[in-house]
């Protein structure tokens, strides 16, 4: 007599591929199945769907794509590309968390849709585009932060002959990258952002207006016949005539503690919430969308932990305050505990979104880039 499954046994066997079970298939109780009638009887589209899942999951694949594995030459201009894409899709919560973020209280703006609503309605969609171009130069500073990125990573594993956890080696290589870029990005942070919050924006004869709710910390005179390029250029002047080159630095300090433990904690915790989303869900799901997840938890994570910062940071390079601890004193006596939570939600959508967006172009590109010797190991 051959012997049965038990319930218990059924459910692992099915559980083990992300499957549930009836307590009848083609009308016999599992419980008194003969392993014989489950092995070779059950329904031929289930018994195919089960062996591929199991080869799925049997066949071994290249978690991470590293730095010698891909071509260059394909890698740094659709990185490039990738980069611009996902800025002009997302600039406008750019403008809107500064906004949010250099008022006091809620003098302007009460909330994320708000904000949206009086900067489209003064200024038009141009308005939510404020300083777009100076910070697309940004890009540049993007390709030294991926090469710095995977360089670093590349040493680790090198110099330590893989002893290295993948997750430290994330946390140092990302901290690292934001070292690099930032000192690249700064000054043109600092004058895009004094252009986002300026409020500029065109009347229907083609001249320039000023938003009531905007901020002029530099006292720019605006005259009727300016042209954009023309303020920008201003601001350059002013924050040069004040404080030398040393003005275009200005939040240096605020952004590296801002945005390196950032960096550092994004990729460290992008790391570890891809294991363990690799060890929750079956192995049939897609690797490219359990990295997406994994990016977008991580700049949740990461947002919540370092928005008093940011917040640090874009005063210091817009209201021209004199130290991190000034301005820690001064969002504290006007703020209070709501320091920890303002321009939260915004920053929390903007986070979400280039989370996501960047890491399914970093991790699709790193894929198209891929030698050819590597390509059978890759999973999507």
């Amino acid at each position: 007599m051959q012997k049965s499954l038990s319930r218990e046994e059924i459910t692992e066997n099915f559980g083990r591929h992300g499957l549930s079970y009836t307590d009848e298939i083609c009308g016999v109780r599992l419980e008194r199945a003969p392993r014989q009638f489950l092995r070779l009887n059950l329904l031929p589209a289930r018994s195919a769907l089960i062996r591929e899942m199991s080869a799925v999951e049997a066949t071994p694949f290249i978690r991470t794509i590293e730095w010698d594995m891909m071509d260059k030459s394909k890698f740094f201009p659709l990185s490039m590309l990738s980069s611009f894409s996902v800025r002009c899709c997302l600039y406008p919560l750019t403008v809107i968390k500064t906004r949010l973020q250099v008022q006091r209280q809620n003098h302007m703006y009460n909330g994320m849709i708000d904000a949206c609503r009086k900067i489209h309605k003064v200024e038009g969609v141009s308005g939510l585009y404020r300083g777009f171009w100076i910070s697309s130069i940004q890009i540049i500073s993007g390709v030294f932060y991926v090469s710095t990125y995977e360089g670093v990573r590349h040493l680790l594993t090198d110099t330590f002959a893989g002893h290295v956890d993948s997750k430290v080696k994330a946390l140092i290589a990302g901290g690292a990258a934001s070292l690099v870029g930032q000192t690249i990005v700064v000054p043109f942070d600092v004058l895009s952002q004094h252009l986002m919050v300026l409020g500029i924006g065109n009347t229907k004869h083609g001249r320039i207006s000023v938003d009531k709710f905007g901020m002029n910390p530099l006292g720019i005179t605006f005259e009727p016949d300016k042209t954009r390029a023309q303020i920008s250029a201003d601001i350059v002047r002013l924050i040069y005539q004040r404080d030398g080159y040393r003005g275009f630095y200005r939040g240096y300090v605020a952004s590296l503690c801002a945005y390196v433990p950032n960096s550092a904690l994004w990729w460290g915790l992008y790391t570890v919430y891809q294991d363990e989303l690799l060890k929750l869900l079956p192995g049939w799901f897609s690797h490219l969308c359990i990295q997406a997840i994994a990016g977008t938890l991580g700049g949740f994570t990461t947002t919540i932990v370092t928005n008093p910062l940011d917040i640090v940071r874009a005063r210091l390079q817009v209201q021209r305050l004199d130290s991190m601890l000034s301005a820690f004193r001064i969002l504290w006596i006007e703020e209070g505990l709501h320091m920890f939570t303002k321009g939260l939600s915004a920053r929390l959508v903007q986070s979400a979104c280039f989370s996501f967006s960047i890491i399914l172009g970093y991790e699709t590109i790193k894929r198209m880039s891929i030698n050819e010797e590597y390509k059978r190991h890759i999973r999507w």
